[in-house]
């Protein structure tokens, strides 16, 4: 096997705008996600979308170890994130530009334990493209590049017309509490996460500002947050769902929620994809080394 997990998603140029202080750097959900996975310990590659000229943003998650493959595209994805609210739980978002989507034709070569699919909007990662990977590899789909619409520049979300029959390929289904009711209509996450493990997909996961839930053959668990500050939440879905993965395929599904929420916990507490290390997530677990 080439690699534990290959996340698919496009990179992104972000503007953050944050209670009025503006600041750039480079976003995305295979961003946030590769860096918490490689540093939990597995191998990951990133095959991505941006123009050649953006190719050095690329740089960091490379020096971390991840094997990235960027596709040539026009553009490179670009978003203003918006926070209005000291919890960073109410945001706005724009998006400035989209490179292409992928497509299961030039799609590169190469084993993977995990297929990630991180995409940023819907039509990023077609769904098509859920059904080729599922013969190569388990999948893990975030509902956000399913369900996340940009119409004239503003943020709309719309159902996924084909989740009843893709949802029993995907191994590992990840959804916010706003997006758990989108497909479900179902406003309690237990209850949406039943459903959508109902519907076929092997474990569900609904982050929430205050926990992460799993579902698995209609068990529920749950692990708090409990970050000291929130100035690092950008990502934190993604930090959560990729930090889980990495630890599932070594741990059953109670203790790696565990180390997933508490790894995101570090990571809010400062801007930027995770930084810290497995002792560090141990550590603030209570697991004595």
């Amino acid at each position: 096997m080439d690699y534990d997990i290959t996340m698919v998603g496009h990179v992104c140029r972000d503007t953050l705008i944050d209670l009025g202080r503006r600041t750039e750097s480079l976003g995305g959900a295979v961003y946030f996600s590769s860096l918490a996975a490689v540093r939990s310990g597995v191998t990951v590659r990133v095959v991505t979308k941006a123009a050649p000229a953006d190719d050095p943003l690329l740089d960091e998650m490379r020096r971390e170890g991840v094997d990235v493959i960027r596709l040539d595209d026009e553009r490179t994805t670009r978003i203003t994130l918006v926070y209005d609210s000291p919890d960073r739980e109410r945001r706005r978002l724009t998006l400035d530009a989209q490179a292409g989507p992928f497509d299961g034709a030039s799609f590169p070569p190469g084993e993977s334990r995990i297929y990630h699919l991180a995409g940023l909007f819907k039509g990023e990662i077609p769904d098509d493209l859920i059904a080729d990977l599922s013969r190569r590899g388990r999948v893990a789909l975030d509902t956000q590049g399913v369900l996340r619409c940009s119409e004239g520049g503003r943020l709309l979300f719309r159902p996924w017309d084909r989740s009843r029959e893709l949802l029993p390929l995907v191994a590992w289904l990840k959804t916010d509490a706003a997006e758990a009711e989108i497909l479900t209509g179902e406003t309690d996450r237990e209850k949406a996460a039943r459903i959508l493990c109902g519907w076929g997909a092997g474990e569900v996961m609904v982050t929430h500002n205050s926990e992460v839930i799993l579902c698995r053959e209609g068990r529920i668990h749950r692990a708090p947050f409990d970050p000291k500050n929130l100035s690092g939440r950008t990502g934190r879905g993604d930090t959560t769902f990729a930090a889980y993965l990495a630890r599932r395929l070594s741990s059953d599904p109670g203790e790696a929620l565990s180390y997933a929420a508490a790894l995101c916990s570090i990571k809010m507490e400062t801007p930027g994809p995770f930084a810290g290390t497995r002792e560090d997530v141990y550590r603030r677990m209570g697991v004595l080394l």
